[in-house]
């Protein structure tokens, strides 16, 4: 239907999304989505909820900034780990802004490691913008193995 008005509650597809269609939906459903794609260790759905010049800012570890190295970012945490959870404990929303409190579980080869976070996160246009977490270093660093050779 040439000139026919888009279905109300649809939005098109942006990057990478060719003709595809997606219902419009609140800043904390995509923040849902974004998590439940992760947890399904899909990173290509999840990074797909991300703008194009999207910042994450893994503090204290630093920023990142745009879909493409964000998922090379995370790359490495899905191939290290053979399970992850991300467990959001607490999530609430106003206007462009989610925050929400979290477990992260990842199992890598020697046992799980559990990070407590914060994360705030600003969804404009359907799309993450900015993705910010916070957690205490030391909680990671303590649970990670020794490397080879200390300790013996």
């Amino acid at each position: 239907m040439a000139g026919a008005a888009p279905r109300r509650g649809f939005e098109p597809a942006r990057p990478s999304g060719g003709d595809r269609v997606r219902p419009a939906v609140t800043p904390g459903e995509t923040v849902d989505a974004f998590m439940a794609a992760i947890n399904a260790r899909d990173l290509d759905a999840a990074t797909t909820l991300l703008g194009d010049r999207c910042e994450c800012d893994n503090v204290p570890m630093g920023k990142v900034h745009g879909r493409v190295d964000i998922h090379q970012r995370l790359v490495p945490m899905m191939e290290r780990c053979s399970e992850l959870g991300w467990i959001a404990h607490r999530q609430t929303a106003a206007g462009p802004v989610v925050i929400n409190e979290r477990l992260d579980r990842f199992r890598w080869p020697d046992g799980w490691v559990e990070m407590p976070r914060v994360g705030v996160v600003e969804v404009h246009d359907g799309r993450i913008t900015l993705w910010r977490d916070d957690f205490d270093f030391a909680t990671h660093r303590n649970q990670l193995p020794a490397p080879s050779g200390e300790g013996t």
